[in-house]
């Protein structure tokens, strides 16, 4: 039986077709080339990946200021303010504005907006980069009603194909996360930044910017499964949550709690489910699955990188 590589190009399946938006590696503002000395003591040249700060706005009242590899701007700041209770779905948004040589962006509502009280009141977590929420995100897990939409493991198989020979930041130059929004075995927008956080808020800005729907969603992401990236996505409205990384226990209750199907340690024909199996169907034959290609590998591969 042919693996399942071999089985979508039988098929003429175009790998990329189903992108709206996805990585461009080639673009010159996102890495840069340096000198470096290998293992053997040879000079060699290297890709890096570029990180520069955004100070993000609110209206008048500076929010926070990100590193963040500079694509998607407008993205990055809508969806930050969202998941950071700072905007809801039903507020009017007047304009975003990016200045490029200020390396600042501008969210406008037709509302009033003071946070200040509450900016003081941070509290951090293990995401890496920004990485911060508030204390009420919490809340979100206890009002959650998410839909019992299936999930056939033949996508999840597929979506992982596709996604790891998706030409990409990371297989250009390492040092960065990745997060998909995915609808069934199609990979929609592929979102790719320093911090997974970053990638993740690129993804719900532009959920927020099109109106696009969760329900019928799945979110793909290269980093750990804590407690803040459950959260994330039970708010995106997401039913699916799917890593090739590992759970912190409090991320797995919480998904637990939210009725969230939250999969781990994908790699492969291996994965974990910990919450939501009641929505999975078990209908790939793995004799159609390859074993994950070395170069798709991430830091050391291990079980809960």
């Amino acid at each position: 039986m042919p693996a399942l590589g071999a089985k979508l190009r039988e098929e003429g399946y175009d790998l990329l077709s189903s992108y709206i938006i996805r990585p461009n590696p080639l673009d010159p503002r996102l890495s840069q080339e340096v000198a470096a000395v290998d293992h053997t003591g040879a000079k060699i040249r290297t890709r890096v990946v570029v990180e520069r700060p955004l100070t993000l706005y609110l209206n008048a009242q500076e929010i926070v200021t990100m590193m963040t590899i500079g694509d998607h701007p407008d993205y990055l700041a809508l969806g930050y303010l969202l998941n950071q209770l700072m905007l809801t779905p039903e507020d009017e948004i007047t304009g975003v504005d990016f200045d490029e040589e200020l390396d600042v962006v501008v969210v406008r509502t037709e509302a009033r907006t003071d946070f200040e009280e509450k900016l003081k009141k941070r509290t951090l977590t293990s995401g890496c980069a920004q990485g911060t929420t508030f204390g009420d995100l919490i809340e979100a897990i206890d009002r959650a009603k998410l839909p019992p939409t299936p999930l056939k493991t033949s996508w999840l198989y597929r979506l992982q194909h596709i996604i790891n020979q998706t030409p990409s930041l990371y297989l250009e130059a390492g040092a960065i996360h990745g997060c998909v929004l995915c609808e069934e075995d199609r990979p929609l927008v592929y979102m790719e930044d320093v911090g997974r956080h970053n990638a993740v808020d690129k993804i719900a800005g532009w959920m927020l910017q099109t109106r696009c729907d969760p329900s019928n969603k799945i979110f793909y992401t290269t980093g750990r499964l804590t407690s803040e990236m459950v959260i994330k996505t039970v708010r995106m409205g997401i039913p699916v949550l799917v890593s090739r990384s590992g759970f912190t226990a409090w991320g797995v209750e919480l998904a637990q709690k939210a009725g969230l199907t939250l999969i781990g340690r994908m790699r492969g024909k291996r994965f974990t489910v910990v919450s939501g199996t009641e929505r999975i169907k078990f209908d790939e034959e793995l004799a159609h699955v390859a074993d994950e290609d070395a170069r798709h590998r991430r830091k050391g591969a291990s079980p809960d990188e």
